[in-house]
């Protein structure tokens, strides 16, 4: 899984294999190791975040800081989702 960034023992990933036709921009999150069982994170077009799912039950306050993060890093996010999977789209 290509890693983003770290955010304490957080990783914040993108994960290889996203479908077909390819989903919209996101990140996944996890502590310790990257997992099937991440949360995930949608990007939006005014680079904002929106939570698709919490699956692997971060605290609240912990989640709410790392998405503020990956608001303030989403040029960096954009540039390694295009460079890895060679095109881009938003859910909204």
């Amino acid at each position: 899984m290509p890693q983003v960034f770290k955010v304490g023992n957080y990783l914040v990933f993108l994960w290889f294999a996203e479908g077909v036709p390819l989903e919209p921009i996101h990140v996944h999150i996890s502590e310790g190791v990257p997992s099937e069982n991440a949360t995930k994170v949608w990007l939006t077009k005014n680079h904002k975040t929106l939570l698709c799912h919490n699956k692997s039950n971060i605290p609240s306050h912990k989640l709410n800081t790392i998405m503020k993060i990956v608001e303030a890093r989403v040029d960096e996010i954009e540039k390694k989702w295009i460079s890895y999977f060679g095109q881009i789209s938003y859910y909204c």
